[in-house]
């Protein structure tokens, strides 16, 4: 199915550069995709009814772990973890990946790769239309007072009567779910656990992504 690609978690470490072919210098978003542990797994004949990878990465402190977290994480014998999320997989696939089981990156990509990458982008907080939008903003010529960055009209007279749902206004800007698809990855870094890939992805520096097989170049 299209929507069941297995991925990694990984944490965006920054940006850098790398010579392609043709010493091409090519931007590249470096992931660091080390500790990738399987924490449970899913079947679509058990209760839950979908075939999925649950993984965990980073590091949790014991005082900020509950004992229902504790025991999930005893259960597959692996050490509490920081950020916890489901993958989807084919019913083939997932006998591949056993509890408790810890993934490297070179088992998953390879270079030359197409991946989607999913993160929380940069928030840039309560933002106008130009900002948020790219609005153009008014004319600065005499005459205008104190209408610079405004939206415009927003009505529609007296049929329908009413503001259209999805017109552009001021609002939170950013900080949301967003997913880059058909990237490349530019190199895999098995020693130290590092996926390159390039251009850039959501998030900032240290936020943790998730880097799956493309859904659409499968």
């Amino acid at each position: 199915m299209a929507n069941q690609m297995i991925g990694l978690l990984g944490r965006k470490i920054g940006m850098t550069q790398m010579f392609g072919e043709g010493d091409v210098i090519v931007p590249v978003t470096v992931v660091d995709v080390t500790g990738n542990a399987v924490i449970a797994t899913k079947s679509a004949d058990g209760a839950d009814g979908y075939t999925a990878v649950q993984l965990g990465i980073g590091t949790r402190k014991a005082s900020r772990t509950t004992k229902a977290q504790a025991g999930h994480f005893a259960k597959a014998d692996v050490s509490p973890k920081q950020h916890v999320r489901e993958i989807r997989v084919t019913a083939d696939d997932l006998a591949k990946y056993p509890v408790g089981q810890e993934i490297a990156a070179d088992s998953i990509f390879a270079a030359g790769d197409k991946v989607d990458v999913i993160g929380t982008s940069k928030g840039g907080g309560f933002s106008g239309v130009m900002k948020r939008h790219n609005f153009k903003g008014f004319i600065r010529s005499h005459g205008t007072h104190e209408y610079f960055r405004h939206g415009g009209s927003i009505g529609t007279r007296l049929t329908p009567g009413h503001v259209l749902k999805g017109k552009k206004m001021p609002g939170q800007d950013g900080n949301k779910r967003v997913t880059v698809q058909n990237l490349t990855v530019a190199r895999v870094d098995t020693e130290r656990g590092l996926v390159f890939i390039k251009g850039g992805i959501p998030g900032h520096n240290g936020a943790t992504v998730t880097v799956r097989k493309a859904v659409k170049k499968s």
